[in-house]
C-alpha cells in the first residue's frame, strides 16, 4: 500500500470470544441499558435448545427476554419488516440475534428499522441509514458468515428474486460473542459449508483490489487457521480448540471483508442461492475454485501467498506455479469436507447456462473489487467450467 492512500478498519465495539462467552450476554445486555430483550433466531436454533442459557444469563440480570424465531435461509425483507414491527409495537429496547448468517443480518435489519420510518429495502446501499438502531448483541453459532463483526446484512428482494446488501457503520454490532460451545452441534455438511463460506470471505478480501493493511492481517491468518482446522471440526465435531479456531478464523474473516471486500465468487454464487436454494456457503464453494482459478493472474504473489498459508511448499516455484497450488490446495480441503464443485451434482443443468449468466451479471457490483475483470463472456465460462 502506498503511503499516499488511506484506508478504513470496520468493527465492532467489543468482541467477546472464548468457550462459555455466552455466559456474559446478560451482563452485556444490561451495559447497553436494556431492560426488554428480543432474541431474534431461527426455528432450528431454539429447537436445539441453544437459548436456554442466553435466557438465563438475560433473567440473571433481570431483563425480559422473548423470542422471534421466523428467520429463514436467504432471509426475505418482508421478515425483516415484520420482525421490526413487532419490535416497535412490543417496545424492545436491546436486540440479540442468535444462529448463522441469516438470523444475525435479520436482527441487524430489525435493529436499524426498529428506529428508522419505511421499509428495509429502502435503505439498500451504502450508508443510507439515517439514524442508529436499536442497541444489539450477535451471536453466531456457526463458523463462517463473519456477520457478527461486519457493517453490512444481506436480504433477498422477492419481487425481483434478488440480493440487496445494506451498508452502514449503525449495522455494527454493539456486543459480539463468539462463543465455540454454541457450534458444537453443527452436523459435519453445515461445518463443512459455513467453513469454506469464511474461507471464501477471507480469500476474495485478500486479493481485492481494496484490500487494506488490516484486512490482509486477518484474511491470511483467517485462511491458515480454516485450512488447518475445518478438517478436524469437520471429522470430530466435539474438537472444541477445532471449533474454537474455525470461530475465530470466521470472525477474523468478516472483518477482513468488512474492510477490503468481496469479489466475483459471491457474485457468481448469489444466483444458486436464489435460484436453486442452495446454503450460501454451498453456493460460494462450489464457484470458489473455478473464479480463483480465472483470477489467479491477476494477483500471482497473493495467490501464492494463500498457497503458503494452506500448507503448500512453495519454495523454488514461480509466481504462476505457486498460485496454481493455491487452486490445488482449495480443491483438495473441498474434497476433504466431501462438498462437490460439480453444478451438475446440484440439480443444475447445462439448459440453465443462460439463467446463471443472468443472475451473476445483476451481482456485477461485487466485479469491482475483484482482481481481475469480468464481461459478460467471461462470467459464461467460469459457470461452464463449473458443470
Amino acid at each position: 500500500m502506498k503511503c499516499s492512500q488511506t484506508s478504513i478498519f470496520w468493527s465492532p465495539n467489543k468482541i467477546i470470544l472464548g468457550a462459555g462467552a455466552a455466559r456474559q450476554i446478560g451482563k452485556e445486555a444490561r451495559s447497553l441499558g436494556g431492560t426488554k430483550a428480543l432474541l431474534v433466531t431461527d426455528p432450528g436454533v431454539a429447537e436445539a435448545g441453544l437459548l436456554r442459557g442466553i435466557r438465563e444469563a438475560l433473567e440473571a440480570e433481570k431483563i425480559q427476554a422473548d423470542v422471534f424465531d421466523g428467520v429463514i435461509p436467504e432471509p426475505p425483507a418482508r421478515v425483516v419488516d415484520e420482525c421490526a414491527r413487532l419490535a416497535r409495537s412490543e417496545k424492545y429496547d436491546v436486540i440479540i440475534g442468535i444462529g448463522g448468517g441469516s438470523s444475525l443480518d435479520t436482527a441487524k435489519g430489525v435493529s436499524i428499522m426498529a428506529t428508522n420510518e419505511g421499509k428495509v429495502l429502502d435503505y439498500a446501499g451504502v450508508d443510507l441509514v439515517g439514524k442508529r438502531g436499536l442497541p444489539k448483541i450477535l451471536v453466531p453459532t456457526t463458523a463462517g458468515t463473519g456477520s457478527e463483526v461486519s457493517r453490512v446484512f444481506v436480504i433477498t428482494n422477492e419481487e425481483d428474486n434478488t440480493k440487496r446488501a445494506v451498508y452502514s457503520s449503525f449495522v455494527l454490532a454493539d456486543v459480539a460473542v463468539v462463543d465455540p460451545m454454541l457450534s458444537l452441534s453443527m452436523p459435519p455438511a453445515v461445518t463443512a459449508d459455513t467453513g469454506i463460506d469464511a474461507l471464501v470471505h477471507a480469500i476474495e478480501s485478500y486479493v481485492s483490489v481494496s484490500a487494506t493493511p488490516f484486512s490482509d492481517l486477518f484474511a491470511l491468518e483467517a485462511i491458515r487457521l480454516i485450512a488447518e482446522n475445518l478438517p478436524v471440526a469437520y471429522a470430530k465435531g466435539s474438537n472444541l480448540e477445532a471449533r474454537n479456531n474455525m470461530m475465530l478464523a470466521a470472525t477474523m474473516a468478516g472483518m477482513a471483508f468488512t474492510s477490503g471486500g468481496l469479489g466475483a465468487v459471491h457474485g457468481l454464487a448469489y444466483v444458486l442461492g436464489t435460484e436453486y436454494h442452495l446454503a450460501h456457503g454451498r453456493s460460494n464453494a462450489i464457484m470458489l475454485p473455478y473464479v480463483m482459478d480465472y483470477n489467479k493472474i491477476g494477483n500471482l504473489k497473493k495467490y501464492a501467498r494463500i498457497a503458503r498459508a494452506m500448507g503448500e511448499n512453495i519454495e523454488g516455484l514461480s509466481s504462476f506455479e505457486a498460485a496454481e497450488k493455491a487452486v490445488a490446495a482449495v480443491k483438495r480441503l473441498l474434497a476433504g469436507v466431501n462438498i462437490s464443485i460439480k453444478l451438475a451434482d446440484y440439480g443444475v443443468s447445462r439448459e440453465d447456462l443462460p439463467k446463471l449468466v443472468e443472475g451473476g451479471m445483476k451481482q456485477a457490483r461485487l466485479f469491482a473489487t475483484n482482481p481481475r475483470d469480468l464481461a459478460e463472456e467471461d462470467v459464461k465460462n467460469v459457470y461452464s467450467l463449473a458443470f
